[in-house]
């Protein structure tokens, strides 16, 4: 008997998981609008979009403009990809824990489409982040009103030499870059596996962003966040800025959703996990 119970042990510790999924959120909680949790994150995420814009998009001015008196003026493409991936390193490390730190509206409907937000919160943090973005260029208009409208007012535009399509495939493909990195960043599966190695979640998503940066700045500007290209094209309010517009809506949603169904679908095989559920209870 003894020996029966010695040999079942060591099965039963190896089975285990050593990990923890959080429940699916709820399509629709409307206990969320009562609770003031809600409401601080939703002020995070606008606070935290407004200075991202603040900060890039003076970034964005200040280099054109040095640069037009001096070609070897200014911080340059890899100074402008720094400054996102920075920001987005800084804030999503100071509201991860009030808000999870989305900071864009294509990371917020991954996460949805991940069941890891509901939908009030995902709409919500959407309407927070692009007014946000709105009041964070603005200020930048106000600060540099003159560099501001000669510069472009940093807003995202489709470069000359380059079609729609490959704006649009630049930008979903940067875009799912960024949320898969989200994604595998914040797996509790992952972070089991590898506890032995410490990995500060946002750093990982900042690179994310940095590199898409160098990659695409030369085709779009780099959207990746339909806020960020949102709140600079309402401040800026050119023609220009209004014209491919759709791309920095489209393209990121598109990425966001490939990358959330890569993930939860193929990597986590959740249409596997689904699949046998519905054999066992047939």
């Amino acid at each position: 008997m003894t020996k029966d119970v010695e040999a079942v042990e060591p099965a039963a510790e190896y089975s285990a998981k050593d990990y923890h999924d959080p429940p699916p959120a709820p399509l629709f909680d409307l206990d969320e609008l009562t609770k003031w949790s809600f409401y601080r994150a939703l002020i995070a995420e606008f606070i935290a979009t407004l200075l991202f814009l603040y900060v890039t998009v003076l970034t964005v001015i200040g280099y054109k403009s040095q640069s037009a008196t001096d070609e070897c003026g200014g911080v340059g493409i890899l100074g402008i990809a720094w400054a996102f991936g920075g920001m987005i390193f800084i804030l999503v490390y100071c509201t991860a824990g009030i808000s999870g730190g989305h900071i864009n509206p294509a990371v917020t409907f991954g996460l949805f489409l991940g069941r890891k937000v509901s939908l009030i919160r995902a709409v919500m943090y959407m309407v927070a982040q692009c007014l946000g973005a709105i009041c964070g260029v603005g200020l930048v208009k106000a600060f540099q009103k003159s560099y501001y409208n000669r510069y472009g007012g940093g807003a995202n535009t489709l470069s000359d030499g380059y079609n729609k399509g490959t704006g649009l495939g630049a930008e979903i493909i940067g875009t799912f870059v960024l949320v898969y990195t989200v994604f595998s960043a914040t797996d509790p599966k992952r972070n089991a596996r590898d506890s032995h190695v410490p990995v500060l979640a946002p750093l990982p998503i900042g690179f994310a962003v940095f590199m898409v940066h160098l990659a695409t700045i030369p085709i779009t500007g780099t959207g990746i966040n339909p806020a960020r290209s949102f709140g600079a094209a309402v401040i800026y309010n050119n023609e220009q800025a209004w014209d491919d517009h759709w791309i920095f809506w489209v393209g990121p949603f598109i990425g966001a959703a490939i990358a959330a169904i890569y993930h939860v679908f193929i990597l986590r095989a959740g249409a596997l996990k689904a699949l046998g559920s519905f054999r066992s209870n047939a």
